[in-house]
């Protein structure tokens, strides 16, 4: 429920309570964030008492204080806050101050469907919406922050949308998603940092000064650096005490910091990653940021994580698999690598159908000349040696042992080896005047081209349109590298997989989609709202993948875990398991 009182506003779930108020000056201050208000139940902040439904008892007076020393909803660079700004512009003469001051408000009810990024989604009507629009004293730009209710859940979402209604274009260097600022800084934060194959490790910090950064600069979510942080206080357990869960609904290069001031005030912030950010608005035009995910609980973590799970089977998770439980799989890939033949995969499939298995995926190798992994990415058409009736011949037989059929692709990049770099050599990220990079002997292509883009989405289209798939593994393999002299690629890129992922599974609603990255290097919010399931990680051993799937459930629904075991001893790890 969202309350409006004079210069107060205050935005109710089941258990919680967000507030905050427009100052003498139009910022806006932060005033709570934590467990539900009840009427006249005063708050104590630094400067202010605060009691829901009586605005006379909050002083507005702003005069003597500096912005360092005032929890805000946001906060823009050159304006006297010096800590981590929600918000920075490069205008048409240079300057990069921007002021941005309280307008007007509105509620809506309910929630419009996401256009260009994911984002949650009304489910029954539920969500209550809060607009806050705030305008350039000097400029005409307008920063609408938008707030989301899902009472049920416990959870409430953020974005930000900067509107250009001036006759001259900006650059856009930062829009945060989310900014909140707390009066006291004794908190113990959590990461989940990680690798290839060492996935989700939890590093724990205690908040005392300075400014802690995860963040993504691998054109993904990254394996690195997941979206996802989390603040308690140090004798949080599972069950007991108070904490904070944040998550972003993007699947690119996102920035997450914490920052405590010479005050001891802590501010925390997600979003993209502005180090490899920069949008042009033009004039009469707009950018959205996408939406983060924010849940209070103080009933300790485990709390915190059933608000997440049920928000993002709720209002995440969409398309005729929201409700479904996933099939069990089988994958071509530790048992065979690229050494596939009809002959191999029907003779596992008609095992693993004898041990309960409902679904077989065909991993790499199948097509081109695909022997090992410095060729043929980009060559999507099937190995006749290796297949010698095509998809449709062994897509028959697995069908034939009672089994769904799944196939793998890796459409974001090409080998320099293959055909199709050989006849587009200008559709990868390069600089004219470097030497391109490679990684695992491939490039990635530049999906931002309108021709990429299209070529990625009609090779997915006839393979879907022409054969009995029933899933599509979707990989990546490495990340972005010379990107190109426009910073806003790195967003563009992301843009591009979730459009091409929105057409296909409109055409072809019954097939699932899987996001893999590397293993986790696309396991996010975002990805969720557009494919089905994620690939957890590549290392396979059972009690690794304990310890990183134990960390994916603190945010993550195990629904959303695509996870199997291989043979022992494992061939990473080379441990023996029962």
């Amino acid at each position: 429920m969202i309350t409006i009182n004079n210069n107060m506003y205050v935005l109710d779930t089941d258990n919680t309570s967000y507030a905050f108020a427009v100052l003498g000056s139009g910022q806006l201050e932060h005033l709570y964030y934590g467990r539900k208000l009840h009427a006249n139940e005063a708050v104590m902040t630094e400067k202010h008492t605060f009691i829901p439904g009586n605005t006379n008892v909050y002083n507005k007076d702003y005069s003597s204080y500096s912005l360092e020393d005032v929890c805000l909803e946001m906060s823009s660079l050159g304006k006297g806050d010096i800590r981590e700004p929600f918000i920075e512009v490069t205008y048409p003469n240079g300057s990069s101050t921007t002021d941005m001051v309280f307008d007007r408000a509105e509620i809506i009810q309910g929630k419009e469907e996401y256009d260009t990024l994911p984002g949650s989604y009304d489910d029954n009507g539920e969500v209550e919406q809060l607009v806050i629009y705030l305008k350039d004293r000097n400029y005409n730009l307008t920063l609408e922050l938008h707030y989301y209710v899902y009472e049920k859940c416990d959870i409430i979402t953020r974005s930000a949308k900067l509107v250009n209604s001036g006759n001259e274009s900006v650059r856009l260097e930062r829009l945060m998603s989310m900014q909140l600022d707390l009066n006291e800084s004794d908190y113990e934060l959590s990461f989940f940092n990680g690798a290839w194959a060492r996935e989700m490790n939890r590093s724990r910090i205690p908040i005392r000064a300075g400014k802690y950064v995860n963040e993504s600069v691998t054109g993904t979510s990254s394996n690195r650096a997941n979206p996802f942080f989390m603040i308690g206080r140090s004798s949080t357990t599972e069950d007991y005490g108070e904490c904070y869960g944040f998550n972003l609904i993007y699947s690119g290069n996102h920035y997450e910091a914490a920052q405590v001031n010479s005050y001891g005030k802590l501010r925390l912030v997600s979003g993209i990653n502005p180090a490899t950010f920069s949008y042009i608005i033009e004039a009469g035009k707009c950018f959205e940021a996408p939406e983060a995910v924010l849940t209070y609980s103080y009933k300790g973590y485990n709390r915190m994580s059933h608000n997440m799970h049920e928000f993002v089977r709720k209002h995440i998770v969409r398309g005729s698999w929201r409700d479904k439980e996933r099939p069990v799989l089988i994958n071509s890939w530790e048992a065979a690598y690229f050494n596939i033949n009809e002959r191999k995969l029907v003779k596992l499939a008609k095992a693993a159908k004898d041990t309960g298995v409902e679904l077989f995926v065909m991993d790499d190798g199948w097509f081109g000349e695909r022997n090992d992994d410095t060729s043929s990415l980009g060559d999507w058409t099937p190995n006749s040696r290796k297949l010698p009736n095509g998809i449709a011949g062994i897509a028959d037989k697995i069908k034939e042992s009672g089994l769904k059929f799944g196939i793998w692709v890796e459409p974001e990049m090409v080998n320099p080896l293959a055909s199709l770099y050989k006849e587009h050599p200008d559709w990868i990220y390069h600089y004219e005047t470097r030497v391109s990079d490679t990684s695992r002997g491939q490039y990635v292509l530049n999906m931002t081209k309108k021709e990429v883009k299209e070529f990625v989405y009609q090779m997915l289209d006839n393979l879907l349109s022409s054969y009995e798939i029933d899933y599509i593994k979707w990989d990546a393999n490495r990340p972005i590298s010379q990107a190109g002299v426009e910073k806003d690629i790195w967003y563009k890129h992301i843009e591009a997989i979730y459009d091409i992922v929105k057409e296909l599974k409109k055409k072809h609603p019954d097939v699932l989609f899987e996001a893999c990255a590397s293993g986790g290097g696309r396991t996010d919010y975002g990805i969720l709202g557009i494919f089905d399931d994620f690939w957890t990680s590549d290392n396979t051993d059972a009690y690794d993948r304990l310890k990183i799937q134990n960390s994916y459930s603190y945010i993550y629904p195990i629904k959303a875990m695509r996870a199997w075991v291989t043979d022992c001893p494992n061939f990473l790890s080379q441990r023996v398991i029962p």
